[in-house]
């Protein structure tokens, strides 16, 4: 039997595979980084979601650590390389909110285009506001994807039957495989001036941490509207903000930020925004699904199997 320590909340079907393995679980919701140090001695796996840390002093405090899976695609709060040091296998979910991410980037880029939460609030407040919300078309615009992995080809095929033009920007995937997605690759410059909306779909890392800062800002359409519910950091929140503000953008839909929980930011308030608290992930079928994959990479690697969704292996 081996002891599991669950650092955030999981699915119960999750901790059901998991007991169902033998397995004794140890279920700590949201320890303070000292606690969980203590809590870890002695554990052969952990399992996490986006706000634990795992770290260097984690992991060395975790000298029983065999496997340490992450409930979901990110990896941005594990060291990976720490990890792969002392021989621990680090695992996600990656397929497990692919289809919610990409259902989250279609409905704020609809509600963006027709300033669906402002108009509410307004009305909710008890204002008539008919004539403040003129909003723009999606059909027939270019939509420009960065990123055309998982999430940002599932967003391909849900927005094109709004009569779009998909072109994509991704150095890991070719034309060719672009095409059988109906998108067209273009190069990074080329999409920041040509979209009317761009739709971010990549990892954030140092290649993409603040990407879309000041200058490649200034490349945009004066109209265009930037959908972020990729990761936090590669919109550059407060170059936005004044991009807003000069009227060089038309609006921007964020759903993740550089420090989360993100309490405030340069974006929140404006009228031109609409910012949700990193919901992409944050339903029931996306969360049943990461419960479920983590907990089966978990029990193979504690079996000594090998792990398919192992990113270290």
């Amino acid at each position: 039997m081996a002891r599991v320590v669950v650092a955030e909340p999981l699915a119960d079907a999750g901790l059901d595979l998991l007991r169902a393995a033998g397995h004794d679980i140890d279920i700590r919701n949201r320890l303070s980084a000292d606690d969980l140090r203590r809590t870890i001695v002695g554990a052969h796996g952990l399992i996490v979601r986006s706000a634990t840390q795992v770290d260097a002093e984690l992991l060395a405090a975790g000298e029983s650590l065999v496997v340490v899976g992450r409930a979901g695609v990110g990896l941005d709060n594990v060291d990976v390389a720490a990890a792969s040091e002392r021989g621990v296998i680090v695992c996600n979910a990656p397929y497990s909110n692919v289809v919610s991410a990409a259902e989250m980037t279609v409905a704020l880029m609809l509600a963006l285009a027709r300033h669906v939460p402002q108009a509410h609030q307004a009305l909710a407040e008890g204002r008539w506001e008919r004539g403040n919300w003129g909003g723009m078309e999606i059909c027939r615009k270019t939509v420009g994807i960065l990123g055309l992995g998982r999430v940002g080809r599932l967003v391909a095929q849900r927005i094109a039957p709004f009569d779009v033009a998909l072109i994509a920007y991704d150095p890991y995937v070719s034309a060719e495989s672009a095409r059988a997605a109906g998108v067209d690759m273009v190069s990074f410059e080329e999409l920041l001036e040509m979209s009317d909306i761009i739709t971010l779909h990549m990892p954030r890392t140092a290649e993409t941490a603040d990407l879309l800062g000041a200058e490649n800002l200034a490349k945009c359409r004066p109209h265009a509207l930037i959908v972020n519910t990729a990761r936090g950091g590669i919109l550059d929140e407060a170059a936005a903000a004044v991009a807003l503000e000069e009227c060089r953008l038309g609006g921007v839909a964020v759903d993740v930020y550089a420090s989360e929980p993100a309490t405030d930011s340069p974006l929140f308030g404006r009228p031109d925004v609409v910012a949700t608290p990193h919901l992409g992930a944050s339903t029931t079928e996306a969360q049943d699904r990461a419960g479920t994959q983590i907990a089966e990479q978990v029990n193979l690697a504690l079996a000594g199997d090998p792990v398919p969704y192992a990113v270290n292996a």
